[in-house]
């Protein structure tokens, strides 16, 4: 039977990469959400009520 430690120490690449990969695609949905929070918070980009004429 092969260690289950050895497995890990050959193949560690395998796992981390892909798992890195999603934790970077949840923080960045996460930025994304915070961002679009705070811009529709903004008085920068809010749009005017009364007529331009």
């Amino acid at each position: 039977m092969v260690n289950l430690l050895q497995i890990v120490r050959d193949h560690w690449v395998h796992v981390l990469v892909p798992m890195g990969f999603v934790v970077g695609c949840y923080l960045d949905r996460k930025n994304d959400e915070k961002l679009s929070t705070f811009r529709n918070k903004s008085m920068l980009y809010r749009r005017s009520v009364r007529a331009l004429f």
